[in-house]
């Protein structure tokens, strides 16, 4: 069978080319028409009119066959050929001599290789016709085309996919959920290979697609999220318009149903249990309760409040943003002796209402919470609270100022007992009696020391006194007049010597420590002893002041410069108290305007002559004196300082340097001594006489005698020290006119020691005779180290006083 279909496709593909070929020669006799000259004829080249030429078309070939055979695409043939083979045809381009092949005689092309027209819809070659024994070309070159004839080999694909979409739950029917699209790689123009439609292959129950835009759309109303939150659709594609035998291809398209708030808030239970102390503070969470809600994010959202009367007074209720819980908190302070049973009535309410479900109900719920007061031992009560007491000053030691009360709240109501914390009344200024609760004074009140006294009262149970209680009572001690008033200040007034009578000298007020209820008021008058004063006058001004005027005319500063007048003032009491107080008056010198000049010889104001400028520039003068003698005596202090810590580290230098003990009798190589040998020549150095006296002999004896008896040092008339004293000279000359060192010098490598002093050397080396006078047993207390030195000039020495002997 399948042999049969084959032989019969190729029958019709040859049938389609004779076709071809048959329109081809009847275009080409249409176009060339008649009496066209013959192919070949050189004549007709050369003259250049138009020849005959090739008699062909466009050729087709179909895609993907899939026969044994080459396929015959077509022919080209030239109106030259008489079919003799004498002309060869050829071909080139796209394809030529791999995919078609050209029979040279007959000019047949056929197709080796399996088309696919979705990677290439045309071929352009170029065709030859030449002579096959002199190759000449026959016919110019031409150029044709062919074109790969579609047939639906290409099933509609979903590029765009995975497809995810999304629709809110409940929306009404045809509500578009989304667009898929489907492409096919079929030649759109010709045939229906190409024209897609789509449908739906699976979840056809709850949506629809668009044939021909593939629009999805649902197709129910009722879709809920709760119940189903996403749906695989199945989308198929197909061509040929959807007819029988077309190719197909389908995708999944995932559709999230989105929620809506179509669900109000509902609580598990109807009754909730809950318990606490009496005893808990204000602000305590009790419990926690939760409405459930179906829908998900902000519309789960709620709020919580309390509905009823009776559990608003007691409790709270806010809600956590984070867990959307009811916390249940405490508002008022419990007790359990009053109502052991609260009842509180907890709604639950959506905070975001969606209006369009409205009428699916109300979007709240209630429930009842149950709160359970436990009794607790707790501490007595004061009652009532008043904090305020008050207490006479006068009062004597032990009178009561007030009683506190305090109750055992509990059922057992025990006995209270009562203490002062003797922290706040250090000084024991009250007592309160334990059983009563009476607080009594301790000690003599004063209330210009202490007018107010804050204090701590305790109130425990008898038998457990772990329980306590603690109130604040504020004692007020209320005055008495028991200070006399006095003058303000100790005053001192001035008079002229030209006063003229009635002129006010001073304004005298007082100041009493008691503060009465109807305010102060004092009465002034001059002392008795000052009845017989006769140059002042003392005014009550009747506002708790007084006024002192002059009484005669002029003063006299050589005759009395101070008058001293005694002023007593009385207050209102009761009882009235009264003091005397003492104003001193000096008589000074004044000026024609009245301004005090002097009083007693010393200037009693300042000379208005300078002007507050000049002053202050004359302050600002001595104040840079003093810093600029301050600067200067910190500078000297400092260099001083400064020299004194060379001073120092050279002093250190110097005892670091002689500070060498040597090595000892054995130590030979300790010192260099040819560097002081140098200086002179010892072997002309004989004796004090100049001749070879005893310590010549003694030198050349014993060499090591010259551990201890080394040479005396004698200026010789024969040695020249002046290459030394030149060489001191310049240095001090250099120190000298260098200014940045300080002025000293140090000698630390010279054996030059000066001439003609008449103090003898103190060096220990002052042994050149060995009829040395010094004494160095002392060499015996200097301790181990010295041990040997010690021997060694003590038997020097006892060597002596046997030579002498």
């Amino acid at each position: 069978m399948a042999k049969g279909l084959q032989g019969f496709s190729r029958t019709m593909l040859l049938l389609l080319c004779a076709i071809q070929e048959l329109g081809t020669w009847a275009t080409h006799t249409a176009v060339e028409g008649p009496g066209l000259g013959q192919p070949g004829d050189p004549a007709l080249l050369a003259g250049g009119r138009v020849k005959r030429g090739w008699v062909w078309n466009q050729f087709f070939v179909v895609e993907e066959y899939t026969g044994t055979e080459p396929l015959y695409v077509g022919k080209i043939h030239s109106d030259s050929d008489e079919g003799d083979g004498s002309i060869k045809y050829t071909i080139s381009g796209e394809g030529a001599g791999t995919i078609f092949l050209i029979d040279e005689i007959t000019g047949d092309i056929h197709a080796t290789e399996r088309l696919d027209r979705e990677q290439k819809t045309f071929y352009t070659l170029r065709a030859q016709a030449r002579d096959r024994q002199t190759d000449q070309l026959l016919e110019p070159e031409s150029e044709f085309i062919i074109k790969v004839q579609d047939i639906n080999d290409s099933e509609p694909r979903f590029l765009e996919g995975p497809y995810i979409g999304s629709v809110a739950e409940l929306s009404p029917v045809g509500t578009s959920v989304m667009q898929v699209m489907a492409s096919d790689a079929d030649d759109p123009t010709y045939g229906s290979s190409a024209r897609v439609v789509y449908s739906v292959l699976e979840g056809e129950q709850h949506f629809t697609v668009d044939s021909k835009t593939g629009v999805i759309r649902t197709a129910v109303a009722d879709l809920d999220r709760e119940t189903q939150d996403r749906y695989e659709v199945v989308i198929r594609a197909t061509d040929m318009a959807g007819q029988l035998g077309g190719l197909s291809g389908s995708t999944t398209v995932t559709i999230v149903v989105t929620d809506v708030n179509d669900n109000p808030p509902r609580f598990p239970q109807k009754m909730y249990q809950f318990s606490v102390v009496e005893t808990a503070p204000v602000g305590t969470a009790i419990g926690r309760v939760k409405a459930e809600d179906s829908d998900v994010g902000e519309n789960t959202d709620m709020t919580y409040q309390v509905k009823d009367e009776e559990g608003m007074e007691m409790f709270r209720v806010t809600t956590d943003s984070d867990t959307q819980e009811a916390v249940i908190m405490v508002q008022k302070p419990l007790d359990y002796e009053s109502k052991k049973v609260h009842t509180v009535v907890v709604e639950a309410l959506n905070k975001f209402v969606d209006p369009r479900f409205v009428d699916l109900g109300t979007f709240r719920d209630q429930t009842i919470v149950r709160v359970s007061v436990l009794d607790v031992d707790e501490p007595p009560e004061f009652r009532p609270p008043s904090n305020l007491m008050e207490v006479q000053e006068d009062a004597h030691v032990g009178s009561v100022v007030g009683v506190v009360t305090a109750l055992d709240p509990d059922t057992a109501n025990h006995p209270v007992r009562y203490a002062i914390d003797r922290s706040t009344d250090a000084e024991r200024i009250f007592d309160i009696d334990a059983n009563t609760g009476a607080i009594v004074t301790g000690k003599v009140l004063d209330r210009e020391t202490a007018g107010w006294h804050n204090i701590t009262v305790l109130a425990m149970e008898a038998d457990n006194h772990s329980q306590v209680s603690r109130a604040s009572l504020r004692i007020r001690i209320l005055d008495v007049n028991d200070n006399p008033p006095e003058l303000a200040t100790p005053y001192e007034a001035a008079v002229c010597e030209d006063a003229k009578p009635g002129q006010l000298i001073q304004t005298i007020s007082v100041v009493d420590r008691d503060e009465p209820q109807g305010g102060h008021r004092f009465y002034f008058t001059l002392a008795p002893e000052a009845t017989n004063n006769h140059h002042f006058s003392l005014l009550d001004i009747q506002d708790n002041t007084a006024a002192v005027h002059t009484q005669r005319m002029g003063f006299n500063r050589q005759e009395q410069d101070v008058y001293l007048l005694p002023i007593l003032v009385v207050d209102s009491g009761p009882p009235a108290l009264s003091s005397t107080g003492t104003l001193t008056i000096r008589v000074c010198g004044c000026d024609s305007d009245g301004a005090i000049q002097s009083c007693n010889s010393t200037a009693y104001i300042v000379s208005a002559t300078l002007s507050p400028g000049a002053l202050i520039a004359l302050l600002v003068c001595v104040l840079i004196l003093v810093v600029l003698v301050l600067l200067i005596l910190t500078l000297k202090r400092h260099h001083k300082s400064h020299l004194a810590a060379e001073d120092d580290e050279d002093m250190r230098d110097n005892v670091i340097k002689y500070n060498d003990e040597g090595g000892g009798e054995q130590d030979t190589e300790a010192y260099d001594m040819s560097a002081l040998r140098s200086l002179y020549d010892f072997s002309e150095i004989k004796g004090g006489d100049g001749g070879g006296g005893p310590g010549e002999g003694v030198l050349s004896r014993n060499p090591a005698s010259q551990l201890h008896s080394l040479p005396q040092w004698v200026q010789s008339p024969d040695l020249d020290f002046s290459v030394f004293r030149d060489y001191i000279c310049r240095k001090v000359q250099q120190a000298d006119e260098d200014l940045s060192v300080p002025p000293y010098d140090s000698f630390q490598t010279y054996a030059f020691e000066g001439s003609d002093s008449p103090v003898p050397s103190l060096s220990s080396i002052n042994t050149w005779s060995s009829g040395s006078e010094q004494d160095f047993s002392y060499l015996g207390g200097w301790g181990p180290r010295f041990r040997q030195l010690a021997a060694l000039y003590a038997g020097r020495r006892g060597e002596e006083d046997s030579e002498e002997s």
